[in-house]
């Protein structure tokens, strides 16, 4: 077993720059997992023989096991170290995603997809908690921000490598991919994490159960875990649509050129390392409504716009202000957490998940009764609800970047 060192000693022997960045490559990996078969829905009916609905679930599938391992995970690493569970979902990643390049029917995939969501859940309880842990308060915000700018670019990213890799081989390549990243993630964890001190006491179910109600109570908790169900909710919705829209009437574009547009995605996403500066100019909350109103203004304007370019520079826009929310909402949950940060941070996890399986559920239900249109316009409507709850949200101490 590996040696825990003090929070002080480890800073000291590791540089934060490289801390950082193997918090947003892990990021950025581990969540890719969760839209590699965006992009792949069609090949899945092809391939298998069902329908649009079904194809969903191999994303769905992992988005819901996903959402449920961070209520065992996030409780788990108080008890036996983050690092230690980061490394328990990378080795079993690595297993898990190999698998899945390997198996034969349709069923085996829905079930291995959700068993994978399931191990990746080790990452995101953990990588608050000790960030928190690591880092003074002054580099904190920052590193929020490459963690979240890591999650939002997984969504782009997960995309174009599938596509990529399937164009180049097969679907089945896709994951073996994967999984040997997570392999070399693995070993890199090893080497260049610093352990930190573990949770001094055990504790129970009871414990948990307490601290649990207590954070549901709480009316900020409450308004913030109501917007962060909207954020993946509507970017798993916006990319499941924007697909075959764009490959349909008037449009008409090639695989080619969808998967260049879904890359010019990560435009938008360069403000998220960025987000701690912009704390320290307007303040925390201020910063989330922004970010909420931008991603209104994209999603609604993607429904009613027709040109090209004009589609593109919107889904840019609302990519920006996602990117814009997701280090704000976090740094929220962290200061309204305290002691609890830990707990508080699995449930915000659970919430967005559950938010990413309904999306290309929700966005398929609503093509079939409506149209593009009008399904935009309704993501865009959810956003809208979540920046009146923004209004009221209230922070004691908001958290200062660099």
């Amino acid at each position: 077993m590996m040696e825990t060192v003090a929070v002080p000693n480890a800073t000291k022997r590791f540089r934060y720059g490289v801390i950082t960045f193997m918090l947003f490559w892990c990021a950025l990996i581990v969540v890719s997992g969760a839209y590699v078969t965006t992009p792949l829905f069609g090949v899945f009916e092809d391939t298998f023989q069902v329908s649009k609905t079904m194809s969903a679930w191999t994303s769905s599938s992992f988005s819901f096991f996903y959402a449920v391992g961070f209520l065992l995970f996030g409780p788990l690493a108080d008890r036996i170290g983050r690092k230690q569970i980061i490394l328990l979902g990378l080795f079993s990643l690595t297993l898990v995603t190999i698998w899945i390049g390997m198996v034969s029917s349709f069923g085996s995939l829905i079930a291995l997809r959700g068993l994978q969501g399931f191990v990746a859940a080790t990452f995101a309880p953990s990588a608050l908690a000790y960030a928190f842990e690591i880092f003074p308060k002054q580099k904190l915000v920052t590193t929020i921000g490459f963690i979240s700018f890591g999650y939002v670019t997984s969504g782009i990213f997960g995309q174009v490598i599938a596509d990529l890799i399937y164009q180049w081989a097969n679907w089945e390549m896709v994951f073996l991919f994967l999984g040997g990243m997570y392999c070399i993630t693995f070993v890199a964890v090893i080497f260049l994490l610093p352990n930190t001190a573990r949770e001094q006491g055990k504790k129970g179910v009871r414990f948990y159960l307490y601290h649990s109600k207590l954070i549901l109570k709480q009316r900020n908790f409450l308004l913030t875990y109501s917007i962060t169900i909207m954020l993946l909710l509507t970017f798993m919705g916006m990319y499941t649509l924007l697909g075959s829209y764009l490959s349909g009437e008037p449009y008409n574009l090639s695989g080619e050129a969808i998967l260049g547009i879904r890359a010019l995605g990560i435009i938008g996403m360069v403000i998220s390392p960025l987000t701690g500066r912009i704390v320290q100019r307007i303040g925390l909350l201020l910063t989330l409504r922004i970010g909420l109103g931008m991603a209104v203004l994209g999603l609604f304007l993607l429904g009613i716009g027709s040109h090209i370019v004009f589609l593109v520079l919107m889904s840019i826009i609302y990519v920006m202000g996602i990117s814009m929310i997701f280090p704000a909402i976090m740094m929220v949950i962290g200061e309204l957490g305290g002691e609890r940060r830990a707990l508080a941070n699995a449930f915000y996890a659970f919430i967005l998940f559950i938010g990413a399986m309904l999306g290309p559920i929700i966005a398929i239900w609503l093509l079939s009764i409506g149209s593009y249109r009008s399904t935009f316009f309704i993501l865009s409507l959810l956003l809208v609800i979540g920046f009146v709850l923004s209004m009221f949200i209230q922070v004691k101490s908001q958290v200062q970047g660099t």
